[in-house]
């Protein structure tokens, strides 16, 4: 087994799992100070692309991004989502999860749950694919948004289907917007460790969209913390700039390029 998700496995009831997306180096080596877990995630589509959904996002997307962050990190747990219809089947799904292990290096693929695809989860960690599983709310398979896990009756189904995810063979699963009731119960009832998002402080984890807890995707659910307005520092900036060039002061002496040096 990976020594990093070794490392995962073993912050079970033991200390926090923090965890972000990122989409490039330059963010990735910030998390990496800071996160045991960075996630390539199909949330590109919304954040990056102005995609509708998440469902529109490619394999060699999410392959040509993963390059670049793997780039930026040293010690952090690379996961990488499969996007949709890329898993419909054991077949299909080990060889584009292989396809994915072996162009990037990342450490894990991650899964969205039909309730029906546990056998291929199985299929992949029997040929060496380590698996994050995702229950809850998946959007890849849903049409609608709702609350999970809302009933006595749908905690029984959702840990029945987290029971199903860990019996398959997955080292970690994402618990997505299910209620904090429900989410305590089922990371109680798991040997591997929950990663929660919208699914409140009971999860052994957390993960958010970076650019929702910065302040620059303009999506922000209740679930999301707003760490920082950086649009309006990014603004800021812009708006300097413009009167820098408008005004000439920009570029001054200090930038021009004398002799052989370019930095």
């Amino acid at each position: 087994m990976n020594k990093k998700i070794k490392k995962i496995i073993n912050k079970k009831n033991k200390s926090k799992i923090v965890s972000l997306t990122a989409y490039s180096k330059n963010i990735a080596q910030i998390l990496d100070k800071f996160c045991d877990i960075v996630l390539v995630g199909d949330s590109m589509a919304n954040v990056l692309y102005g995609m509708q959904s998440t469902h529109e996002i490619t394999l060699n997307n999410i392959v040509q991004h993963t390059l670049s962050v793997k780039k930026g990190l040293k010690k952090s747990l690379l996961v990488v989502d499969m996007p949709k219809g890329t898993y419909r089947n054991k077949k299909i799904a080990k060889k584009n999860a292989k396809y994915i292990l072996n162009l990037t290096k990342c450490d894990a693929v991650k899964l969205e749950s039909n309730n029906k695809n546990f056998s291929i989860i199985k299929e992949l960690v029997k040929s060496k694919i380590p698996v994050m599983g995702h229950i809850g709310y998946t959007p890849q398979f849903k049409k609608r948004f709702k609350i999970e896990g809302d009933t006595k009756a749908k905690a029984i189904k959702l840990l029945k289907e987290a029971k199903n995810i860990e019996k398959a063979g997955a080292f970690s699963i994402v618990l997505e917007c299910i209620t904090p009731q429900t989410s305590k119960i089922i990371t109680e009832n798991l040997k591997i460790p929950t990663i929660g998002i919208g699914s409140s402080n009971y999860c052994d984890g957390q993960i958010l969209v970076t650019d929702d807890m910065l302040g620059i995707s303009g999506f922000y659910p209740k679930f999301v913390k707003k760490y920082l307005s950086l649009d309006r520092i990014i603004e800021k900036a812009v708006k300097k700039y413009t009167t820098d060039v408008k005004f000439k002061k920009f570029p001054s002496n200090k930038n021009f390029l004398n002799g052989s040096k370019y930095r």
